[in-house]
C-alpha cells in the first residue's frame, strides 16, 4: 500500500476519541487506510445487503460482540440508527480509538453524526493521491500532462488501469448508486450533460443561468446538482474573498473539481498529448493546484480557507489560502516560462494588506524554483514547499 499522509493524524486522533470518522470521495482509499492503520479492530462492511440485515434485526446482539475488540462500520451512512447504538456505546465506556466509522455521502454522514456523535468522533477527510505520495511511491510522471490526465484516484495508480477506462466506470457508479442514495434524478442523461457542461467550465465563474440554458432545466435544479457534487466531494464552488475593500468584487463563485483525471474524462480528453494545446489546460492546471492545496490541509487536519480574488476592472488572483493569521495569494501559470510582468498582479492586489503581510507565489509548468521581485516562482514538482508551509 502506498502510504497515507494523513496516517498520522489519524492515529492521535484514535488516541483521543472513542470514534474516528474517515470520510471523502468514493475510491479515495478509505477503506484500506482504516483496515491499514488499525488491523486489530473488526471489519464491518455495511455496503453489503447481509451485514446491514443483521444489524437491523438485533442491533445489540450485533454490537455485542465488537464492544471490547472495537470495529471499523465501513459505508456507515446505509445504516443510519448505527451512530444512536454507538453513541450509547461510548457515552458507557469512552476508552479512544474503539470505532472507526467510513463513508463517502458528506450529508448522510454529517446528519447522524451531529445527531449522535457530536462531540464523540473527530472527523477526517481522505482525499486521492496527493503528488507527494505518488513521488514517494515512484508513481509521479515527468509529464505535467501525463500527471493532470491520470489524475490521483488509487485504483488508477495502485492497479494500473488506464485513466479513461476508470473514469468511465467510475462514473457509471456515481450516477447508478450514489446519486440515487443522495437524490431522485429523473434524467440520468440531463444530469450527465450538465457534468461534461459543469468540466468545461472548470476554473471559471460559475453562471447558472447559462448551464440551465445549455441543459435545458432550470436555474435551482443546476444549484441542486452542483449540491450535490459538493455532497459527494466530486466538485466545489469557491468563493472570492470575502472581505469587500471596494466593493468592485465579484461575488461569484468559480469552480474547481476534486481530480483533473475526471476533468480530462468528462471534457473529451482521451489521450495526455491533447493537453498541450487544450484551451483548457491552463485551467485544468490551476485545479490541479487547488486540488493539491487541499490535500495537504485535508492529511494535516488543518483550518484552512480558500478563496480567490477577481475584480470588475481585471484584477485577479488565481487562490487566496488563508490559515490562522497567515495569508498567501498564489498563481497558476501551466506554461514553461515565467515573464516578470506575471507577478504583477500579487503585487497589486499584495497591496491591500497591511498586516500581516501576504505570501506571494506563482506556480508554473516549469523546472526552476527561482524568486521574482517580492514573488517566490515554483516549479509544478516543487508544489511541496506551498503544500507545506
Amino acid at each position: 500500500m502506498i502510504p497515507r499522509e494523513i496516517t498520522r493524524e489519524l492515529k492521535v486522533c484514535a488516541e483521543e476519541y472513542p470514534v474516528v470518522t474517515i470520510t471523502g470521495p468514493r475510491q479515495s482509499g478509505k477503506t484500506t487506510l482504516a483496515r491499514m492503520v488499525f488491523p486489530e479492530l473488526a471489519y464491518i462492511n455495511l455496503e453489503l445487503p447481509d451485514e446491514r440485515a443483521a444489524f437491523s434485526a438485533d442491533p445489540r446482539g450485533f454490537l455485542s460482540d465488537l464492544t471490547d475488540r472495537g470495529a471499523i462500520f465501513d459505508e456507515a451512512q446505509r445504516v443510519p440508527d448505527l451512530f444512536s447504538w454507538l453513541q450509547g456505546l461510548v457515552d458507557d465506556d469512552p476508552r479512544p480509538g474503539r470505532f472507526v466509522v467510513t463513508g463517502s455521502q458528506h450529508f448522510g454522514l454529517s446528519e447522524q453524526i451531529s445527531q449522535s456523535l457530536a462531540g464523540r468522533t473527530a472527523i477526517l477527510e481522505l482525499h486521492p493521491f496527493s503528488m507527494t505520495e505518488l513521488a514517494g511511491a515512484g508513481l509521479l510522471s515527468d509529464d505535467l500532462d501525463q500527471v493532470l490526465w491520470t489524475g490521483s484516484y488509487p485504483p488508477v495508480h495502485g492497479r494500473r488501469i488506464r485513466p479513461d477506462r476508470w473514469y468511465s466506470g467510475y462514473l457509471a457508479t456515481y450516477l447508478e448508486r450514489d446519486l440515487r442514495q443522495l437524490s431522485t434524478i429523473q434524467d440520468l442523461d440531463l444530469f450527465q450533460r450538465f457534468l461534461a457542461l459543469a468540466a468545461g467550465n472548470v476554473g471559471q465563474l460559475v453562471n447558472n443561468s447559462r448551464l440551465a440554458g445549455d441543459v435545458g432545466v432550470d436555474n435551482k435544479t443546476i444549484d441542486r446538482w452542483f449540491g450535490l457534487l459538493e455532497a459527494s466531494y466530486l466538485a466545489v464552488r469557491l468563493r472570492p474573498y470575502h472581505i469587500n475593500y471596494r466593493k468592485r468584487q465579484v461575488k461569484t463563485p468559480k469552480l474547481y473539481f476534486n481530480d483533473t483525471g475526471l476533468v480530462c474524462h468528462l471534457i473529451g480528453i482521451r489521450e495526455p498529448e491533447q493537453l498541450a494545446t487544450h484551451p483548457l489546460r491552463g485551467a485544468i492546471f490551476e485545479n490541479w493546484v487547488h486540488a493539491e492545496l487541499v490535500k495537504a490541509s485535508r492529511n494535516r487536519a488543518r483550518r484552512v480557507r480558500f478563496s480567490f480574488w477577481r475584480t470588475h476592472d481585471g484584477q485577479e488572483v488565481d487562490l487566496i489560502r488563508e490559515s490562522g493569521s497567515r495569508v498567501d495569494l498564489i498563481e497558476c501559470k501551466s506554461g514553461q516560462t515565467v515573464y516578470p510582468g506575471a507577478v504583477g498582479t500579487l503585487e497589486r492586489v499584495g497591496a491591500h494588506w497591511a498586516s500581516p503581510a501576504p505570501g506571494w507565489w506563482l506556480v508554473y509548468g516549469g523546472d526552476q524554483r527561482r524568486t521574482l521581485r517580492n514573488s517566490v516562482v515554483l516549479p509544478w514538482r516543487g508544489i511541496g514547499e506551498l503544500a507545506g508551509y
